[in-house]
């Protein structure tokens, strides 16, 4: 075994927001973001903020970090979550409500182009040619937590994850980049079929659709992350050579992810009554469950069902 692979899993914090924390393993050269938000899972604005401000720094800095008083080159770029069963519920539907009702155009945009704003810096690996990214989802990536987990170079998921794009049921869809990443992988048909299904999908079946790159067993989802590192580690050159081929082929371009925003804001604001009470039960069953799951801490009552009602916009 080499050195490196000897070494992999030796890690440490290095950088902490208040919803997002920073993780750094010099063997490997691997950034390891997890989410962990108080409360309600989703994209809040704060979070939102501090991913692109991470992002911004691994920018200017050229791909490398600052851990233990020096400078390090980061190889890899993981994002994960550390709220247990969820990834990411997607858009912050309470804030939604708020500024649909409202009228206010400017600060939906304005919501909608922050999102825009980390899925594109992603999708360009941070225009840092050298780094790959790598989504890990352990839980529940749903609407705009899905859109993220498929702006990675490979996305990893644990067998009992759940991802969908469940925001038709609600007459919106989700327009921070699904259907620009979906659509590249599995083609434009597939990807109307999944939107407007509104279904969640386990990530074995997605797994067969060739969304998901990697399919881990439960609980070793970390360890299937490793371990496709250390096995590709020898081609890497190649293997991020391949991904920029992939952008230049077929780009992904900021004025594409900005004209399906403008798209998504004025369904938005088309929405009706009863859809926002949608909207607004899907609210009130992501706060229970949160609340059910912080319950379970302690003895508890019998699970919730992770799947079915904690549905997210994107």
């Amino acid at each position: 075994m080499s050195d490196m692979c000897d070494a992999t899993g030796l890690r440490g914090y290095f950088k902490a927001y208040a919803d997002v924390q920073f993780e750094f393993e010099p063997a490997s050269g691997t950034i390891w973001g997890y989410m962990n938000q108080r409360g309600n899972p989703c994209f809040n604005l704060g979070l939102l903020k501090d991913l692109r401000a991470f992002g911004g720094d691994l920018t200017a800095n050229s791909g490398h970090v600052e851990f233990e008083g020096s400078m390090h080159k980061a190889h890899y770029y993981v994002a994960g979550s550390r709220v247990p069963g969820v990834y990411n519920l997607g858009g912050d539907l309470g804030l939604f409500l708020l500024l649909i009702r409202s009228r206010d155009r400017d600060a939906l945009a304005h919501y909608a182009k922050l999102c825009v704003d980390n899925i594109h810096a992603r999708v360009q690996n941070y225009f840092c040619p050298n780094l790959t990214t790598i989504s890990l989802v352990q839980g529940d990536a749903l609407g705009g937590g899905f859109e993220t987990a498929l702006s990675s170079d490979v996305l990893v998921a644990e067998e009992s994850a759940v991802m969908g794009l469940p925001e038709i049921l609600f007459n919106l869809f989700p327009g921070m980049g699904a259907y620009s990443l979906l659509s590249r992988r599995i083609g434009m048909r597939a990807t109307e079929e999944l939107i407007l299904s509104g279904k969640l999908l386990s990530a074995s079946k997605l797994h067969e659709m060739g969304v998901v790159d990697v399919l881990a067993k439960e609980g070793q989802g970390e360890a299937a992350v490793q371990d496709w590192i250390a096995k590709n580690a020898r081609r890497r050159s190649g293997f991020q050579a391949v991904m920029r081929v992939r952008q230049q082929v077929n780009p992904v371009t900021r004025e594409e992810l900005d004209a399906v925003v403008d798209t998504w804001v004025d369904c938005a604001l088309r929405l009706e009554d009863r859809d926002l009470r949608m909207m607004s039960r899907v609210v009130r069953a992501q706060m229970e469950r949160m609340e059910a799951a912080a319950g379970r801490s302690a003895p508890a009552p019998e699970a919730a069902p992770v799947a079915g009602v904690a549905m997210a916009a994107g």
